[in-house]
């Protein structure tokens, strides 16, 4: 029976979103190792890296899996609200990851632990995580961006993109576990539209992700590296793949506000305040679709523009 044009397309789609949900869920689990981790941390676990053309580790997935390694060292009911952490040297795809966790303090209301990601033995990132009981206190929040078009009125990272070949986009940005609708063009290929130091985009899971906490928040953290430095390009007028350009993460900061749910709807509200000396920083904002803060996020990275 013929079910109507579109249904082939649609089911592929779904099919890849699954697929995709189900490698990061692949990746986020880590395996606790029994011995002590390199250098003596108290809790080591093994972890998988998701593929990558070039052959370099995505900085949010080792981002990601720290928040998950130290989360699995803290009662559940304690849970992540901060996490600062550096990028010490360029991972390997094809190398896996062992991640130690240090326990620094456990008080009456806050824990606070060290990771390290070790390949080869040798660090390729650091971080120290801190986590809190739930409680009440003051509350308030900044405003969501006024005036921004909602995700169903805007076309896809993918479908924007299509007809533009790069590597990295078939291999990588066409797999991302997560649908994106940016508010402003992309600029990946081609740089188009203004001069201005924003990004603004919707972010969902790709396919129903589940309501664990724990999960919720590293995929987050995981897709917050995404495009934070993209507004320092776009100030610059510089499209994202354009030859010569070099960029490297140097450090990301991240706060957890409240919990996230990554199957309804995440506004990004990037930005970049500066940039100077080879690098930039970019800082950001995630919102509920109903416009509640429920994370902050800011890096600094290498840039230098082509000649």
């Amino acid at each position: 029976m013929d079910n109507g044009p579109g249904t082939d397309t649609q089911a592929d789609s779904a099919g890849a979103g699954a697929a995709s949900i189900g490698e990061l869920r692949r990746v986020l689990g880590l395996q606790p190792l029994d011995a002590p981790g390199i250098g003596g941390e108290a809790h080591a676990f093994l972890g998988w890296n998701q593929q990558k053309p070039g052959g370099r580790l995505f900085g949010g997935q080792v981002l990601a899996q720290c928040v998950v390694a130290t989360s699995a060292t803290v009662p559940e009911d304690r849970p992540i609200h901060s996490f600062h952490g550096y990028f010490l040297r360029a991972g390997a795809v094809e190398k896996e990851i062992t991640f130690g966790v240090d326990v620094l303090r456990d008080g009456r209301s806050f824990s606070a632990r060290r990771v390290q990601a070790y390949q080869d033995g040798v660090p390729i990132f650091t971080g120290m995580a801190s986590f809190q009981d739930e409680q009440a206190g003051a509350e308030h929040q900044v405003a969501p961006p006024a005036d921004i078009p909602q995700p169903e009125e805007l076309s896809g990272l993918t479908e924007l993109l299509a007809g533009y070949e790069h590597p990295l986009l078939e291999g990588w940005v066409f797999k991302r576990p997560f649908d994106l609708r940016p508010v402003e063009p992309p600029i990946q290929g081609v740089f188009r539209g203004e001069q201005v130091a924003q990004s603004r985009f919707w972010v969902r899971a790709a396919a129903p992700f589940g309501g664990d906490r724990v999960l919720n928040a590293a995929a987050t953290a995981y897709a917050s590296d995404y495009n934070l430095l993209e507004p320092a390009l776009r100030r610059q007028g510089v499209a994202v793949y354009s030859p010569g350009l070099r960029m490297a993460s140097l450090d990301h900061a991240m706060w957890w506000h409240a919990p996230i749910n990554l199957d309804d709807w995440l506004l990004f509200d990037y930005s970049s305040p500066q940039a100077g000396g080879g690098r930039a920083l970019g800082t950001g904002r995630i919102f509920s679709r109903d416009g509640r803060l429920l994370a902050d996020v800011a890096q600094q990275g290498m840039i230098r523009l082509p000649r």
